[in-house]
């Protein structure tokens, strides 16, 4: 009996010598059974309320690829704690004939699904509330009840029982200064995107020593984030404003606005950094710059609000690989230049200018029939001799079954004719096995998809044109637009001396399709001939042509 052992511990508090204590447990459990250990799979300090942990993801894989026949763990809540999660996972198991098995509960089963599932879901609630319950009294005292802001230092000390006492803060003056200098500067007129950059240009290091961003700095005012709308600096304790949910389809937590009457406020004056007057006038301003809805349902940013361009989404800096945005309403810079300052690329381009020479390169050079010509010719060989090669292989083993049947017919026919059985048996044997395999092998293998019309380029140029035509029609525009946006992968903005030099590179899957004229044509499922090709695209295409790249 082949077995896989799983083990779990969910908190970064707990030690690695869990996990060695519960595979120990298990294996001494296998070795009683006579079972065969044949892989462990573990989980370090990640939570079992989700399934998106690495470890129990691969042993899923193995278990459908019938690698183990029982999983054996300590307890079903070191597989999972969710009801959803744990239900899945062993339909999961039994679709694959797969059992499982803990020390705790023995063989698993449909009403231990049920309930231990309830049970440890309700572990999971009663530890929340709890937690919850404990941190509401941290902060009822003037404690921290949560994580570190910028601005403050952890206390460490000890009560008298050498327990740890959690939530004390002091304020590093330091970064009170960087918090003062942000509010000053505020004030002053400058925007958070200006304040960022100054900070990041002097090599001021921000929250968790990460880099300044408008985001950081100006935050959002109603759920209380970003430097200029922490109520601690102003010497009183917000708790309670957000709540966090987990994402059941990512597993990443997502925060939610509590109610403002659920807020838990205790005043801290001994960690105020900024002074009243000052707190007041940011608010001020703050109001002032906010756009608020004068009906419901109407915005006003719909009106400012700046029609998509064609390409948005796909143009990246050449220097530092970040977006190249709208800066203004006619041009286009790196972001990361822009709003943090650690990008020396400055260069800015007109989006017109842009659209145009990336169209004209789309129509002049990737779509170059005499160069997608020869890529075609090549490929359409490629893959047609692949196609060629996969039927043989079939029309091969069909007659070798035909071989194999009458072979068997022959050594039946020896036995009625006389001839010992005994003699015959070794080789009826392998004949059955040959047999039993290649029926197999035919019943599953697939009949090769047509080949290649070889005269693909010339079809595709033809698509080409009609697209071109369609991006210089109003009422065709849009639609056009996809389709031309779905063969580009990207395109880089790069500084060459005082201009940007424009890189092009299409995405090589969605040309092929298009040049098909199919959603999903058979030929992109040769992945190896694919493979092959692009590896020596710059060869088969000619002299300054990379695997679909240009230098515009």
């Amino acid at each position: 009996m082949k077995i896989a052992l799983y083990a779990r511990y969910s908190s970064d508090n707990q030690r690695d010598a869990s996990i060695e204590d519960q595979l120990r447990l298990c294996r001494l459990h296998a070795e009683k059974q006579g079972w065969t250990v044949v892989d462990s799979y573990t989980d370090r300090a990640i939570s079992g309320a989700s399934l998106l942990r690495p470890g129990i993801q691969e042993l899923i894989n193995d278990a459908m690829r019938g690698k183990f026949a029982v999983v054996l763990a300590e307890a079903l809540d070191r597989l999972s704690r969710d009801q959803e999660d744990i239900a899945g996972l062993f339909k999961r198991m039994a679709f694959a004939g797969v059992r499982i098995v803990t020390l705790s509960e023995g063989d698993v089963t449909h009403l231990h699904v049920g309930l231990k599932g309830t049970m440890n879901a309700l572990f999971l609630k009663d530890l929340a509330d709890k937690t919850r319950r404990g941190l509401r009294g941290r902060v009822a005292n003037g404690k921290s009840g949560g994580g570190l802001c910028f601005g403050y230092d952890v206390v460490k000390q000890f009560a008298a029982n050498l327990e740890p006492i959690r939530g004390d803060r002091t304020i590093n003056e330091a970064e009170a200064a960087v918090v003062r200098r942000i509010f000053a500067d505020y004030l002053a007129g400058k925007s958070s995107r200006t304040i960022a950059f100054e900070l990041n240009r002097e090599g001021v290091p921000g929250p968790q020593s990460a880099e300044w961003g408008p985001s950081t700095i100006h935050g959002n005012p109603k759920r209380g984030v970003g430097i200029l709308n922490n109520e601690l600096y102003v010497g009183r304790l917000v708790w309670n404003r957000l709540r966090y949910l987990k994402d059941p389809d990512t597993g990443r937590r997502v925060s939610r606005l509590n109610p403002e009457s659920e807020w838990v406020v205790q005043e801290v004056p001994e960690l105020r950094i900024v002074d009243q007057e000052m707190w007041d006038a940011v608010k001020a301003r703050q109001q002032t710059l906010a756009y608020e809805p004068s009906a419901p349902g109407e915005n006003k940013l719909n009106d400012r609000r700046r029609p998509r361009y064609l390409f948005a989404g796909l143009v990246k800096c050449g220097c530092c690989g970040s977006g190249y945005t709208m800066i203004s309403k006619d041009l286009l810079g790196c972001a990361t230049a822009r709003n943090k300052g650690t990008c020396n690329n400055r260069l800015n381009i007109r989006r017109d200018a842009l659209e145009a020479s990336v169209l004209r390169g789309l129509h002049t050079h990737l779509m170059e029939p005499e160069l997608f010509k020869e890529f075609c010719q090549e490929f359409t060989r490629e893959v047609n001799r692949l196609r060629i090669e996969r039927g043989a292989d079939i029309e091969a083993q069909r007659l070798e079954l035909e071989r194999t049947e009458r072979e068997l017919d022959k050594a039946i026919q020896a036995i009625l004719d006389g001839v010992p059985g005994a003699k015959l048996k070794d080789k009826i044997g392998a004949l059955e096995a040959r047999k039993a395999e290649l029926v197999d092998l035919l019943a599953n293998a697939e009949e090769p998809p047509p080949l290649l019309h070889p005269n693909m380029a010339e079809i595709y140029h033809q698509r080409v044109a009609t697209l071109y035509q369609s991006l210089q029609s109003e009422d065709e525009r849009a639609e056009a637009a996809q389709v031309c946006r779905s063969l580009v992968d990207r395109v880089t903005l790069a500084p060459d001396g005082e201009e940007l030099a424009i890189i092009l590179r299409g995405d090589l899957a969605a040309i092929l399709r298009f040049a098909a004229g199919k959603k999903s044509p058979d030929f992109l499922s040769e992945a190896g001939a694919l493979d092959v090709l692009l590896s020596q695209a710059s060869v088969v295409a000619g002299i300054g042509f990379e695997p679909m790249t240009f230098r515009l």
